[in-house]
């Protein structure tokens, strides 16, 4: 075996070569280190999403739950009326509460969750601001904000109605807000049993 050949077999990388392969090494590194990062630090968004979207869920059904009359359950006929104007007492959007009896949630009727058609209303709150259960409880859930909005709407067949309080069909639309700027926006329908007669 000659010298030369020998110094080949036993010539390593170079210093330039070393420092190139470090470089590069440590850019790899730190583009896998932000991936990392960025997955933990937002790996708690499901979560909260979902959580939210279950609160939208259990206020939608319970606005859905609720009775869609033209009277208030004051009137004697509030199963009966054809229109707002045959009632003692019309169902009108807002809490038509008289001062001996002030509804509390659940409300009776769909109407009441919305103080006018179509504004965005914060009726799922408590006393203090909270977001609130049916019942009235503080919910055990923090950073979440609640509305609905009560759209009088046509829905296949039935017509929205003459006025808004007289609509046949309503568009319900809860929104849950969290961490300031994410939200979930869910839509449900009611229809009333009894449509008046000529809104089919």
């Amino acid at each position: 075996m000659s010298i030369d050949t020998a110094r080949r077999r036993q010539q390593g990388v170079t210093l330039v070569e070393l420092i190139m392969f470090m470089v590069i090494v440590a850019i790899a590194l730190g583009g896998i280190l932000q991936v990392m990062r960025l997955t933990t630090a937002n790996s708690a968004d499901p979560l909260r999403r979902k959580q939210a979207l279950l609160i939208a869920e259990a206020l939608l059904e319970e606005v859905r739950q609720a009775g869609f009359t033209r009277c208030d359950t004051r009137s004697g006929n509030t199963d009966s009326a054809p229109d707002t104007g045959a009632c003692s007492f019309k169902e009108d959007f807002g809490n038509e509460g008289d001062p001996g009896n002030h509804y509390v949630r659940p409300y009776d009727n769909v109407n009441d969750y919305a103080s006018a058609p179509g504004v965005a209303t914060a009726a799922f709150n408590d006393g203090a601001g909270k977001l609130a259960d049916a019942l009235g409880r503080p919910m055990d859930v923090s950073g979440y904000t609640a509305t609905v909005t009560i759209t009088p709407d046509a829905l296949g067949d039935i017509a929205a109605g003459t006025t808004a309080a007289d609509s046949e069909a309503l568009r319900i639309r809860v929104v849950v807000g969290f961490d300031k700027s994410e939200s979930v926006r869910l839509d449900g329908y009611r229809a009333r049993y009894d449509p008046a007669p000529g809104a089919q």
